[in-house]
């Protein structure tokens, strides 16, 4: 009888431990994953500077104004078109890959490094000026995959979808949509990180929009912790001072990741007492910011960059001004102070 009794008492241990094992891998599963550790990959170190884009409107314009002789605009629009700024892509045209492949390389062989802005996300910009994008999820995650296998063996930074976690953030896509869009987000995030040259930043908006305190849960569900960091003020007009302190406080809600500053035309702060959407659509007064650069200064700010690029329109909203995307040379004059 002992010997059984030895036997039932072995059996129920090994139960036991059995039991507790399952128990702790459905409890792993149900655990938050932890935020990615937070190594500086080759696209930021700042011994490299930015590269500058040859294909930008910026650049061909001021050629043009050369062969034709203008020089005093010239020596004008040399303010824009001799700095780095983002190269965006926002369709699936075909080449666009290719087009990707052309930018990294050749910052490449300059030994600088791009920054490239992926603004392709479905049901982009709520039906406003930049309407568009892609057709649905799958496509989208195709089109990652292609700028992913494209950016392959080179080093860049991705500003990943300007106003898409902000736009949801404040109500312009139903809650099924908005967490369609976060997961969405998170797999461009996981797709683009896994190529160790690209450092990932999702757009957060800016502080006139979204506080930290709602767009920090957002921008984690949409793999913000994963990512190198988050992007701050893309195409907006907030000074660099704000956007320190918004940024430093998602940084804290965020399990201290970095972030950038687009000040391609925050020198003078954003408009006031404009009404509808003058206020951020090519709104007068404005001026360019901080000339783009690696170097901070700013523990958690890896760059101050032009995202969006100055004297190109943010939309047919009046006064003249050609479709989102386009040259529009008075605005760019405007913005230099001429």
């Amino acid at each position: 009888m002992a010997r059984h009794r030895y036997r039932r008492g072995h059996r129920a241990q090994l139960l036991a431990l059995l039991l507790g094992l399952v128990v702790g891998a459905v409890a792993l599963l149900h655990e938050p994953a932890e935020p990615a550790p937070l190594r500086t990959p080759p696209a930021v170190e700042v011994a490299t500077g930015l590269y500058l884009d040859p294909g930008g409107l910026a650049p061909r314009y001021l050629r043009n104004l050369r062969k034709s002789g203008r020089h005093a605009e010239a020596a004008v629009i040399r303010r824009i078109a001799d700095q780095p700024a983002a190269t965006w892509f926002t369709d699936a045209r075909p080449g666009f890959a290719d087009r990707a492949r052309r930018l990294v390389t050749a910052a490449a062989a300059a030994g600088r490094v791009p920054v490239v802005t992926l603004y392709f996300i479905p049901h982009r910009d709520c039906r406003k000026y930049s309407a568009g994008g892609a057709r649905n999820d799958l496509t989208y995650r195709n089109w990652i995959s292609s700028i992913a296998t494209a950016l392959r063996g080179h080093r860049a930074l991705v500003i990943l979808e300007p106003d898409a976690i902000a736009h949801a953030v404040s109500g312009c896509l139903g809650p099924r949509a908005a967490a369609a869009r976060y997961a969405l987000l998170a797999h461009a995030v996981d797709t683009l990180r896994a190529e160790p040259g690209v450092a990932v930043y999702l757009d957060a908006g800016h502080p006139g929009w979204i506080s930290a305190a709602r767009m920090a849960p957002a921008l984690r569900r949409s793999g913000a912790t994963r990512a190198r960091g988050f992007a701050v003020n893309v195409a907006n007009f907030q000074t660099t001072r704000a956007n320190l302190r918004y940024g430093r406080e998602l940084s804290r809600l965020l399990a201290g990741r970095h972030f950038v500053i687009d000040t391609s035309r925050n020198g003078n702060g954003p408009a006031r007492r404009v009404r509808g959407d003058r206020h951020w659509c090519n709104p007068p007064g404005r001026r360019l910011g901080h000339a783009p650069t690696l170097r901070t200064g700013q523990e958690l700010v890896d760059a101050y960059l032009w995202v969006k690029r100055p004297g190109e329109s943010d939309g047919a909203c009046g006064g003249g001004a050609p479709a989102a995307g386009q040259w529009y040379p008075a605005y760019a004059r405007s913005l230099t102070g001429s």
